[in-house]
């Protein structure tokens, strides 16, 4: 297959945003939209761990299509994880309740060349096959509820090789990283190597995401804002630059989504050297001065604080309402600041998307 089989996206408000349309209302996703806050996603969670409905792609399916079709989101993004590819690569890989990831750690030359980036389109087949899947789906006759058929965009993603060497060297989870950031002070030729790697075997996982449907894709870098200029332009924006170079080679139709999260005022240099057509903000970014930073044509997403969606009410109108009007004018994709928490009740979603669709 190839994506030239696949109809024309011209209808499709996401995608119009992404090639640097102004919409009023903006169209709206939300990270981690397939997530536990979904009654229906908790029953599939119920009978199946994480890994199998990550490459089980009538779960990967199910699970990516649930919001869209409770809410008629404009985006619908596949439900993998960002850990999938080191441990395509070989890297032992565990989910644990209470935990998180946990993985055996990169610590050591060695341990790198243990690594097996040769098999990761064997082991990733069944997450492309989950994104052919849903691009049949979302572009022809279904039945999604709220969404019209061929209205809603389908977006890839991986995680940027820093936030994705920060697992694989910590071991899993931590807040400050310690151990990777130490890496690449103390011994950054070993750290290079690692970055190059991820660069190389992203670029190549997200053209395979393209080449099965994908119309956009999301680079998250969650933990960017841990890193200092100097190595923030070392490890975030140059190997973006290089991902997002080599994706547009090869498809200059694509757009992508960056998320360089608390990345502060290197968003600016983030938005003029990476190439990504869209940056996401987090929560902590005043758009009113965020766009006067960033180069003309660049659009931004954001940036709701996931608490004020959790609270509801007035407040959550307030803020929606002050976001799209900052935004006004510009290429603006609303969505939060970081994921949804799983808390969250589901009518406060459907109120966010009644107010952004029939209150502005």
């Amino acid at each position: 297959m190839t994506t030239q089989s696949f109809i024309s996206s011209s209808q499709k408000r996401l995608l119009r945003t992404l090639n640097g349309e102004s919409l009023y209302p903006p169209p709206l996703w939300l990270m981690r939209q397939a997530g536990r806050f979904l009654p229906e996603f908790r029953a599939i969670r119920a009978e199946a761990d994480f890994m199998t409905r990550c490459l089980t792609p009538d779960l990967a399916t199910e699970l990516t299509l649930q919001p869209i079709r409770r809410f008629g989101m404009d985006g619908a993004i596949l439900f993998s994880d960002i850990l999938i590819l080191p441990w395509a690569m070989g890297q032992s890989l565990d989910f644990v309740a209470g935990k998180g990831p946990v993985l055996e750690a990169i610590r050591t030359q060695r341990n790198l060349e243990a690594l097996t980036p040769e098999k990761i389109p064997e082991k990733t087949a069944p997450i492309i096959e989950t994104i052919s899947r849903l691009r049949h789906i979302l572009d022809g006759p279904n039945d999604l509820g709220k969404a019209t058929a061929g209205s809603t965009t389908l977006l890839g993603f991986a995680g940027s090789p820093f936030t994705v060497a920060c697992y694989m060297v910590e071991g899993g989870g931590s807040k400050e990283f310690a151990k990777t950031r130490c890496m690449a002070f103390s011994e950054p030729m070993l750290f290079d190597r690692l970055i190059a790697l991820l660069t190389q075997t992203t670029a190549e996982y997200l053209c395979a995401q393209v080449q099965a449907g994908a119309e956009a894709v999301v680079l998250f870098d969650t933990w960017a804002g841990l890193l200092p200029p100097s190595q923030f332009r070392r490890y975030s924006i140059e190997p973006t630059h290089q991902i997002v170079a080599d994706l547009k080679a090869r498809y200059p139709f694509v757009r992508v989504i960056g998320f360089p999260r608390l990345c502060g005022v290197m968003v600016a240099d983030y938005a003029y050297q990476t190439g990504v057509d869209v940056v996401a903000l987090d929560t902590g970014f005043d758009i009113t001065k965020v766009r006067s930073l960033l180069p003309k044509g660049i659009g931004i997403q954001g940036n709701l604080d996931p608490i004020a969606l959790l609270a509801g009410g007035e407040a959550l109108k307030t803020e929606i309402l002050a976001i799209c009007a900052a935004a006004r004018g510009m290429p603006h994709i609303f969505n939060l600041g970081h994921g949804i928490l799983p808390e969250t009740p589901v009518e406060h979603v459907e109120y966010l998307v009644h107010t952004l669709r029939n209150n502005l």
